[in-house]
């Protein structure tokens, strides 16, 4: 679930360069001159500069009298445009629903912003009625586990402006592994305005509800993939990327996993000892998988490390515990090599800081969770009834990581959250599009032909429909009630129901419409309108939606904002007069989001 508030409002800024393609671009500090049009501007006057903008042009970005702006990122365009992405406090509180985008140029003039408020943002009361105890008290029983202290902020989304407290509560009974939940309680009126989970969990309370009035159970084959060719190219590979080990310790090593899903598979490991190694990557930023030992822990220190005497991990079956870990240290790596070899992210917040992940989440829990309170992957060994095994599968690991991108970029949350845990509302929904979208290009990029890559999404979990959902057509989704097209009801759709607009976008924009095979996957996409699309390309629609969501997508973006978000990204990358540019345009008139019908409130 996408949490509804600030993490930090002491971010160090990130200067990085974009990506102008899929390949062959590194994002760089402009110190360094190694970007086109950086090495002139420096943090510090690209930030500065977008904050004077802000206020300049106030009644285009809303910033008014007691708002302070605190950059969460700046990013520098090879061919010249800056972005400043802020949070925002006013009169020193936090602003949920306050974040924006200024878009400058070369020369750092305005051009632009993208904003999650559409209203001006004040409390409509200066003083709280309720006390901060009291607001606690609340939360700690609406989420029934243990209180922190209560923050008061302002709450604008969903077009209000309130003053409210904001309460973080742990260990909480309402969420499935005991996980923490934030909590909005209107300052004035003691109404709870929001209760949201932290962590995003896969598979949603509706879907794990659906599966059990069907009596299906999940029980995919483990231990059965053929092993021996892609580990040997792979380890090829993995030794020319990685420096020798080094003589003193601790020192980066090579080792093997025997994974549950994957197969066989590399691991760059690190020696502490002459027969010690740890299950961290030096070579991805020291990305590290620990056993939760069966507790709900959301604290990453406390879980155990992984070490063995031999370098082998794993025995490709549930009997050994480190079998779960190789999954999930393989597919956070092969995550991270998506991101950083595509767009030249380096990391999941694109800090060089390595991702981390605990497997053996909990007692019986049959989920995997992205938590951003942890920072980290959480996966749970299954429930032994609805859900026999680890959920580690490899575009498991992508869509959730891809979630903690979200977070660190747009951090779109969804409109509402119901007593039940399910989400609802356009941005959540794109939010979960975007992560099974970048979730499959993960595949894609591992190119493990024991995990062969596709536009399924789940296909490894053993569901009857084979696949959990897919980008060509959403609705053959049974399960979830994904839909393939746009209406005003879209609105309040559950999310992963909802995410198939997007989805559907992206997959007609990349492979166009119409029946083809890819690889061992037959699709036959259609279109709302009945008309043909010709895609462009994987390389370029990924290069597209990435753009969109780090430049022109905010808390609050919908399908209406996603279609400008993507246009303008298109527009950067290859001209408004482009092939591309007109094919993104097509792409969504064919799920039936057009300029023509954006709700009227929008317009």
């Amino acid at each position: 679930m996408r949490r509804p508030h600030i993490r930090s409002l002491a971010v160090a800024v990130a200067v990085t360069t974009a990506a102008t393609g899929l390949a062959g671009t590194a994002f760089a500090d402009p110190s360094s001159g190694t970007a086109a049009g950086a090495a002139s501007t420096s943090a510090t006057s690209v930030v500065g500069a977008a904050t004077a903008a802000a206020f300049a042009h106030a009644s285009a970005t809303g910033v008014t009298l007691g708002d302070e702006l605190h950059a969460q990122d700046v990013l520098i365009d090879p061919e010249g445009a800056r972005h400043v992405r802020f949070a925002r406090t006013h009169r020193g509180m936090p602003v949920l629903g306050g974040d924006l985008v200024v878009h400058l140029t070369q020369r750092l003039k305005y051009a632009g912003v993208t904003r999650a408020a559409d209203h001006t943002v004040r409390p409509a009361a200066g003083k709280a009625k309720l006390t901060a105890r009291q607001a606690e008290t609340k939360a700690a029983a609406v989420a029934k586990g243990d209180a922190g202290s209560a923050e008061l902020v302002v709450d604008a989304r969903d077009g209000s402006s309130a003053l409210a407290y904001q309460v973080h509560v742990s260990d909480s009974d309402t969420t499935e592994g005991g996980g923490s939940r934030t909590v909005v309680i209107d300052a004035l009126t003691g109404k709870v305005r929001s209760n949201t989970p932290d962590s995003d969990e896969f598979l949603s309370p509706q879907l794990l509800d659906t599966l059990s009035e069907r009596g299906e159970t999940l029980n995919p084959a483990v231990g059965t993939a053929p092993r021996t060719a892609f580990l040997a190219a792979s380890s090829a590979t993995s030794a020319t990327s990685v420096t020798a080990v080094a003589a003193r310790y601790p020192a980066t090593a090579f080792g093997t996993g025997s994974s549950l899903f994957v197969g066989k598979v590399p691991l760059v490991t690190t020696r502490t000892a002459s027969t010690t190694y740890v299950l961290k990557d030096p070579s991805r930023w020291n990305t590290e998988t620990r056993d939760a030992k069966g507790q709900e822990l959301e604290n990453f220190a406390q879980g155990k490390q992984f070490t063995t005497t031999n370098n082998q991990w794993g025995n490709g079956a549930v009997s050994s515990r480190a079998s779960a870990a190789v999954d999930a240290q393989y597919g956070i790596a092969k995550t991270l090599d998506f991101y950083k070899k595509t767009f030249g992210r380096k990391g999941i917040e694109n800090n060089s800081k390595g991702a981390r992940a605990m497997v053996h989440f909990g007692d019986q829990v049959g989920n995997a969770f992205w938590d951003p309170y942890c920072d980290c992957m959480l996966y749970g060994d299954g429930d032994g009834t609805l859900f026999k095994k680890p959920l580690v599968v490899l575009d498991v690991t992508g869509h959730e990581l891809t979630h903690g991108v979200v977070d660190a970029t747009a951090r779109l949350e969804p409109t509402r959250v119901d007593a039940q845990g399910n989400q609802y509302g356009e941005p959540g929904s794109l939010n979960e599009s975007l992560a099974d979208i970048f979730g499959s290009n993960v595949e894609f990029s591992a190119n493990n032909p024991n995990n062969p890559p596709n536009y399924l999404v789940g296909e490894k979990l053993g569901l009857s429909q084979k696949f959990l959902r897919r980008l060509d057509k959403p609705s053959l989704d049974k399960l979830e009630g994904t839909i393939d097209y746009w209406s005003a009801a879209t609105y309040d759709t559950e999310v992963h129901a909802g995410s198939g607009v997007s989805s559907h976008a992206y997959y007609l924009l990349a492979e166009g419409s119409g029946k083809k095979t890819i690889g061992a996957v037959t699709y036959d996409s259609p279109t709302y309108d009945g008309l043909p699309v010709t895609g462009i390309g994987r390389t370029k629609s990924t290069a597209i939606f990435y753009r969109a969501l780090t430049r022109y997508m905010v808390s609050t973006t919908d399908f209406h904002d996603a279609r400008v978000a993507t246009l303008k990204a298109a527009k950067d990358l290859y001209g408004a007069d482009s092939t591309e540019y007109k094919a993104v345009d097509r792409a969504w008139a064919a799920v039936n989001v057009t300029a023509a019908n954006t709700p009227a409130a929008r317009n």
